[in-house]
């Protein structure tokens, strides 16, 4: 017999989701207001603050209230693509993120795989701590040090000098087409151990059983490494790389503003030093946003295609 019903099975399913949705919220209620005061921050610091945004496009002048303000569109980033200066930063950003992605991003890896194969404990915790410890020492420090070793009478060039090396002293930081490497370098000595805890924590989490097994259908340690841990940490690689690469041009001015100066400004100047300098500096607040605003529309931009080979290739999502 033909049935003549009609079919309420939708609005069934949606309330059972309905139910199912406050089901959970009343179960975790205790998780999620531990999570709430982050929530509130994450919205009143990251999120309320883009309404700045506007000021790219507007003739902004500071005391005029929001609807006294005149909009002028895209002024201001026709205007920041036009500028050489701006495709000279960019060149500059790209440069150094792209050397510290090649290097502070795997030499971590690196530290982490030979400590995981120091078998002498204290030895191991020995190495760790002085790795870490240049973490928590401030760039200004760090930038005094470097500036130190590499002038004229400094420790670098007292040592090529004692080697033969060189027949008289090299003036490092004033010689532009080393300030990438060195910016890099120092970022590296001070960031190397820091950044191998996390690959650490995925190594202990690694099941010894699988070494075990190993070591009776005879692997060596290099065996172990590539088939065993590699691919163990790979999961915890490809998140953070994919983080890398969302964070690439966004790498701060604090190393380049320590270790610049007049004789390598072109070599030196990032994204936020433009921003800072021409957009804060010179009171042209509109410039400084639109420049901003270019930057973050990148990262997130490179976040997304980074997510996607990561799921592609490793199928390994991140957002």
């Amino acid at each position: 017999m033909k049935s003549t019903g009609v079919d309420t099975s939708m609005p069934i399913n949606r309330n059972l989701k309905r139910k199912n949705i406050w089901s959970i919220i009343s179960q975790q209620k205790y998780l999620i207001m531990m999570c709430l005061p982050f929530v509130i921050w994450v919205i009143i610091f990251a999120y309320v603050p883009l309404w700045g945004w506007t000021m790219a496009f507007q003739d902004y002048k500071p005391g005029l209230s929001f609807s006294q303000q005149q909009w002028v569109g895209f002024k201001y980033f026709v205007e920041l693509f036009q500028d050489n200066y701006f495709y000279l930063v960019l060149r500059n950003t790209l440069a150094m993120s792209l050397l510290g992605l090649a290097f502070g991003f795997t030499l971590p890896i690196v530290l982490a795989l030979l400590l995981n194969e120091i078998k002498n404990d204290l030895f191991k915790r020995t190495i760790q701590t002085v790795s870490y410890l240049p973490h928590f020492v401030s760039w200004v420090v760090v930038a005094s040090l470097v500036t130190e070793m590499l002038s004229g009478s400094g420790t670098i060039n007292n040592i090529l000098l004692a080697l033969g090396i060189i027949d008289k002293p090299i003036q490092f930081m004033a010689q532009p087409q080393y300030f990438w490497w060195i910016v890099t370098g120092a970022d590296i000595w001070k960031e190397l151990g820091w950044n191998s805890i996390i690959f650490l924590a995925a190594i202990s989490s690694i099941n010894p059983e699988l070494y075990e097994a190993a070591t009776v259908d005879g692997a060596g340690r290099f065996g172990k490494m590539w088939h065993i841990t590699l691919p163990g940490i790979m999961p915890t690689v490809m998140v953070i790389l994919v983080m890398t690469i969302g964070n690439l041009i966004n790498i701060g001015f604090e190393k380049q503003m320590l270790l610049r100066n007049p004789l390598v400004k072109e070599y030196a100047d990032v994204i936020d030093l433009y921003i800072l300098d021409f957009g804060i500096g010179s009171a042209r607040y509109a410039l400084g946003t639109a420049a901003g605003m270019f930057k973050s529309v990148v990262c997130v931009t490179l976040l997304f295609i980074a997510n996607t080979f990561s799921k592609k290739f490793a199928d390994i999502r991140v957002v």
